[in-house]
């Protein structure tokens, strides 16, 4: 593990070292309730595997990006959001709000979404 993993809030949750509301735990995703919510659902899902953000990941073309966005998705319907309509948010770099920098992805919804967000 690099200091970078070492010091990663999300990779701690994933090695349950830091305690986590798990909605789902998968072999490569795992999905857990956002702590200061924005929206009555908010869960974020991450990889297991580190990856400062969206973009590295989707440089390594290993499907893990559509891995996470499809279990979002089965995560919306679990949740009865999928039919009324769901955001899925990643933030890229503190300019973007981005503050644990392993990739998340949140899933927002059952409340009205706003545009733009911001």
């Amino acid at each position: 593990m690099t200091t970078a993993e070492s010091d990663c809030l999300f990779c701690k949750i994933a090695a349950g070292q830091v305690p986590a509301e798990i909605v789902r735990d998968g072999e490569r995703v795992l999905a857990f309730r956002d702590i200061n919510p924005q929206a009555p659902t908010h869960i974020l899902v991450i990889p297991r595997e580190h990856h400062p953000d969206v973009a590295s990941a989707a440089r390594a073309e290993t499907g893990l990006v559509d891995e996470i966005v499809a279990e979002a998705h089965a995560l919306a319907e679990e949740e009865g959001i999928a039919g009324t309509g769901y955001r899925l948010v990643f933030n890229t770099g503190s300019g973007a709000g981005q503050t644990v920098f392993h990739l998340h992805c949140h899933l927002l919804g059952g409340r009205g979404m706003e545009w733009p967000p911001g």
